[in-house]
């Protein structure tokens, strides 16, 4: 059986159609009785007149026709792909009962990837389209080494920071993820077509909006929760004091996800949004891909290659530290000789050493005491 003659997907993009975005009440009712009771409701009235007035806009199978010609699929909560774990943060504590705060009903995609598996590591990274040379430079750095290590980096496919994110995961042949304000079968902005052909031919591109529909600025708003929801983290490299990716970011926080803000010059415009949130408290300050990592990824993520700010003799005691500070670099000292050299009591130099011996920083022989190498 065709997708199209499917009873049951046929509703699923019904109720799509006829929500165009989210809706609480919708969702909630199809989530305890289905998709097919759950249209006979919207026709029935029984859901507010909001869904009443555009219930007999019944376009499911043409939708269903048109997203599988594009080689696409429509992804509903009976499949397998379907994001629950990413979505499941809409029923959490953090949520009120708005319209708008519920996952979609379903997802429009394109691109052959499950979703399931592009969002198992994935980071959105978004900002201003008004975007400068520096922010662009940094976002494809951080874009770049994450969809390297595996990462899927997600975004909203615009001008400016977006793009950027989108082209370095491509440049280094990896995968990315667009999601779109509008159908996935307009290419918004227009500019944007061949960018969005290459997103879908290694990632994804998704909507919750059915073929055809066309981008406007609550649409917008609508997707910046879908964005916030399927990353780990939100990282924001440019913003405004008003701003769209400022508008992901609170969504990150209701969806209990690390939002994270790059520093830019403290003259820039295009910063102000960032050093806001950093200063505010509202996202901790990254660098780079190393720093995304250690905030969105497991415990112990971050490679082996990363720089630490920190050494190993940093942790040691004034007094410890004062006694290896006194050893040679080569060659051994004994405990008087190393008294004298740290102005420290000979029976507390005696008594430091073994402890140094214990934590691998020293070890003696029959000439006296030494410094151990370490890795």
């Amino acid at each position: 059986m065709s997708s199209a003659e499917d009873p049951r997907r046929l509703a699923w993009a019904y109720l799509s159609r006829v929500a165009q975005g989210p809706h609480r009440a919708l969702a909630d009712y199809a989530e305890k009785a289905g998709p097919e009771e759950t249209c006979a409701a919207v026709a029935g009235g029984e859901l507010g007149d909001r869904l009443l007035v555009r219930s007999h806009i019944d376009t499911a199978a043409a939708d269903l026709e048109v997203i599988t010609s594009l080689g696409g699929r429509l992804v509903t909560p009976d499949d397998e792909e379907w994001p629950v774990w990413q979505l499941l943060s809409f029923d959490g504590a953090g949520m009120s009962d708005g319209a708008d705060q519920c996952a979609p009903l379903a997802l429009w995609v394109l691109g052959g990837t499950p979703l399931t598996e592009l969002l198992e590591r994935a980071v959105a990274i978004v900002g201003t389209r008004a975007a400068s040379a520096y922010g662009e430079h940094v976002t494809a750095e951080i874009a770049g080494d994450l969809a390297i290590d595996g990462w899927t980096v997600i975004s909203g496919a615009a001008f400016g920071i977006d793009a950027a994110a989108h082209r370095a995961a491509l440049g280094v042949g990896a995968r990315t993820m667009a999601v779109l304000a509008c159908g996935v079968d307009r290419a918004y902005p227009s500019g944007h077509a061949r960018l969005l052909q290459r997103i879908a031919g290694s990632g994804a591109v998704v909507s919750e909006y059915a073929p055809g529909t066309p981008p406007a600025k609550h649409r917008f708003l609508a997707r910046n929760r879908v964005v916030a929801a399927f990353g780990s983290a939100v990282v924001v490299v440019e913003a405004g004091w008003r701003s769209g990716a400022r508008n992901t970011a609170a969504w990150a926080h209701k969806l209990g996800r690390p939002v994270l803000a790059v520093p830019g010059p403290v003259t820039s415009a295009s910063s102000k949004g960032c050093h806001r949130m950093i200063r505010e408290g509202e996202a901790r300050l990254v660098a780079d891909a190393h720093d995304v990592v250690a905030e969105a990824g497991p415990v112990g993520a971050v490679g082996e290659g990363r720089p630490s700010m920190f050494r190993d003799i940093d942790a040691l005691s004034e007094n410890a530290l004062l006694v290896y500070e006194a050893l040679p670099a080569s060659g051994t000292r004994s405990p008087r000789e190393l008294s004298e050299q740290a102005a420290i009591p000979v029976e507390k130099v005696r008594s430091v050493l073994p402890l140094l011996e214990l934590e691998g920083f020293v070890a003696s022989d029959e000439t006296g005491w030494y410094r151990v190498a370490r890795a």
